[in-house]
């Protein structure tokens, strides 16, 4: 019998483009194949795939989620994420031990910041008080892509932004010599801009953060 994730995969293969997948492939340094369908282009397909086969319910969701993050193909993952997010009613306070397995399988930029904005950043917003809790262990535990997810999950909150978990992740990690830490440390900061950039300002003024992370932290002041 075939199951969800296999007819998704199937439904998929007919859209395969050959040209975009190698461009799509070393886009991504290698690290995961493709169908070769762009983004708007993969939306549409997916769309047209859940009109006749809805997702299966909560929690069973997630098993079909965890077959697609095993299919080679990258455009699954992302399938399997936002059909994930759109599931965001029905989470339970314990669902995070399975999102913290999205976030470290399959573990590259693209679906680490998608995880981190649309599930994790939800996530915590519907159980507050998992916040610290949660974000500690993962700044405790070394992994890279957890501690990325630390810095930026409350990339969409705004005003509603804990500053003193981000500028006291920020301090924790600034001497990170990891890319992509770096680079979220100026991500979280500009985008806190937006809402207070005097905070931003002074804060910079007073870190000794590294190059990168500073200067996409000010990357839009004058």
């Amino acid at each position: 019998m075939t199951t969800y994730s296999e007819k998704l995969q199937i439904h998929f293969a007919q859209y395969a483009n050959a040209q975009n997948a190698l461009a799509m492939t070393a886009y991504m340094k290698n690290h995961f194949s493709f169908f070769g369908i762009k983004a708007p282009d993969r939306k549409a397909v997916l769309k047209q795939f859940l009109t006749k086969n809805a997702p299966p319910p909560y929690p069973h969701l997630f098993e079909a989620v965890w077959e697609l993050y095993a299919m080679p193909q990258r455009e699954l993952h992302y399938c399997a994420v936002e059909m994930l997010e759109k599931s965001k009613k029905n989470w339970e306070i314990d669902d995070i031990v399975f999102f913290e397995k999205l976030i470290i399988t399959n573990a590259w930029w693209d679906t680490v910041d998608f995880i981190s904005v649309h599930i994790i950043g939800v996530y915590f917003q519907k159980y507050p008080d998992q916040m610290r809790p949660i974000t500690e262990q993962w700044m405790a535990s070394g992994n890279m892509w957890l501690q990325r997810v630390c810095l930026i999950f409350q990339l969409m909150y705004r005003q509603k932004t804990d500053t003193v978990l981000l500028f006291d992740y920020i301090n924790r990690l600034k001497t990170s010599n990891e890319f992509f830490i770096q680079k979220a440390i100026g991500w979280a900061l500009r985008q806190y801009a937006r809402t207070d950039a005097q905070a931003v300002k002074d804060f910079v003024e007073n870190t000794p953060l590294k190059p990168l992370s500073k200067r996409e932290a000010l990357k839009h002041f004058a």
